[in-house]
């Protein structure tokens, strides 16, 4: 396990060449301003590289030991001095082709953050309107993935109405002890936002793998679970001061006008008020199942 030991052409099952013998990945970064446009950060490719002259996402074949996350990362920070620490990666977009892969990795930055090129293999670094990207002479592979990871650039927003789903879970004893039924759930929580979520609601648009931001309310004995705040990246815990229902209906109106709210809960009568202000729902039983 070497730096650049990706490096080489790989066969797909298609019978095509691809440049990483090992896979490659990209990263889209996006930023959405204050009216709700995303921009897209993306690279012209030098002239003497394979696709030279076309658009793409700075990105190249992973090494052996990398995943896409981490591929990604490393080649934006090559390719366009992109700092990883400014970026919160948000989804997952496998392309494949049999025996190999493309993974776009989609990161949510707070800014238009600076970037030029930074290696011979960019010939410029630009961010671009989502709307306007499709104008631009695009490299084959991200032209054939834009129409699908398009419609997911903003981010999700997963609202937990946590009394709900430890009721839906039944554990046995739970009622006895709330705050600990909560703590257990939230430890499970931890690493689901770490590895992030393959089965999204109907509704979301479809990727390999959603990285959220959860928002867990804690309202009576369970709020003894956690304090109030995050409590690991990009897990954060409210508790309710009184009503639980009322503190998630906040949380939903809190979510920034671009982002895609789900609210998890079987109480009907919530589903209708967070249904109200543009967010959808799911039952207790698709975040158990994730877990």
């Amino acid at each position: 396990m070497t730096a650049k030991d990706g490096d080489g052409w790989a066969l797909c099952a298609l019978g095509h060449q691809h440049w990483g013998l090992y896979g490659a990945a990209g990263l889209l970064t996006v930023h959405h301003t204050v009216d709700g446009m995303p921009y897209v950060l993306m690279q012209k490719r030098a002239w003497w590289s394979h696709h030279g002259g076309t658009w793409g996402l700075p990105g190249g074949a992973c090494d052996s030991h990398e995943d896409a996350v981490t591929g990604a990362l490393r080649e934006a920070r090559e390719e366009a001095a992109l700092d990883s620490d400014l970026v919160r990666v948000r989804g997952l977009y496998v392309d494949d082709h049999g025996g190999w892969s493309f993974q776009t990795v989609i990161a949510e930055a707070g800014g238009l953050l600076d970037a030029a090129p930074a290696s011979g293999e960019s010939a410029d670094m630009r961010w671009v309107a989502a709307d306007e990207v499709v104008s631009k002479e695009l490299h084959p592979g991200f032209a054939d993935s834009w129409p699908r990871i398009r419609p997911a650039l903003s981010p999700v927003v997963v609202v937990l109405d946590m009394a709900n789903i430890i009721g839906a879970r039944a554990e046995h004893g739970w009622w006895k002890d709330r705050a600990g039924a909560a703590n257990r759930l939230l430890n499970e929580l931890v690493p689901l936002c770490e590895q992030g979520i393959g089965e999204m609601p109907e509704g979301v648009p479809a990727l390999t793998r959603w990285f959220p931001r959860m928002v867990v309310v804690l309202e009576g004995a369970a709020a003894r679970a956690a304090d109030p705040g995050p409590v690991t990246g990009d897990l954060t815990v409210m508790v309710a001061g009184g009503s639980g229902d009322d503190t998630i209906v906040e949380a939903v109106r809190d979510v920034r006008p671009w982002e895609t709210t789900l609210v998890v809960t079987a109480d009907r009568g919530l589903r209708e008020r967070v249904t109200a202000l543009g967010a959808m729902v799911a039952g207790p039983r698709w975040l158990l199942k994730q877990l």
